[in-house]
């Protein structure tokens, strides 16, 4: 069982939850979201609110608090086979109350099927709000280019 190895990133002035489904080795290596550097989530939310491509954590972090954007991830334990979404078994959810409730969250995304999967199994009953399902910046989502990730991700600017 690998827990999730750091907290969610918001503050009161998160208006968008952005959920992934649980940390790639990568990203739990750097300790921080979506740390593998072919995940093209930074190029497209960055893309999406026209800001710069942030490169370091403290960069991440700021461009997110910049664009009222908290992260978190649907799953908070599970067994993992490396970074292979089709392998989580034994899943123990997040408690996503701590950021719906200290947050103005107007909108709810998750990042792929899986997160999506998870979200409406353990998280819809308990937030009560529908959440976007948003196509996987992952590298293993081959279907969608950059520029196609860009302009369905920029629903999120809408918000």
């Amino acid at each position: 069982m690998i827990s999730h190895p750091f907290p969610p990133l918001y503050d009161e002035k998160s208006r968008i939850l952005i959920l992934g489904s649980f940390p790639s080795v990568k990203s739990r290596e750097k300790n921080f979201f979506y740390g593998h550097p072919q995940n093209r989530f930074w190029k497209v939310t960055s893309a999406v609110f026209g800001a710069p491509l942030p490169l370091s954590i403290d960069d991440k972090k700021a461009f997110l608090h910049d664009n009222g954007i908290a992260l978190w991830d649907v799953i908070a334990c599970c067994d993992i086979n490396g970074s292979s979404d089709s392998s989580i078994k034994n899943v123990i959810p997040n408690d996503l109350s701590q950021i719906i409730t200290s947050a103005d969250i107007r909108g709810i995304f998750v990042n792929g099927r899986t997160a999506e999967k998870y979200y409406k199994k353990y998280a819809l009953k308990a937030t009560g709000v529908e959440a976007i399902c948003l196509p996987s910046t992952s590298p293993a989502n081959a279907a969608y280019s950059l520029d196609d990730l860009i302009r369905v991700w920029s629903v999120i600017a809408q918000i």
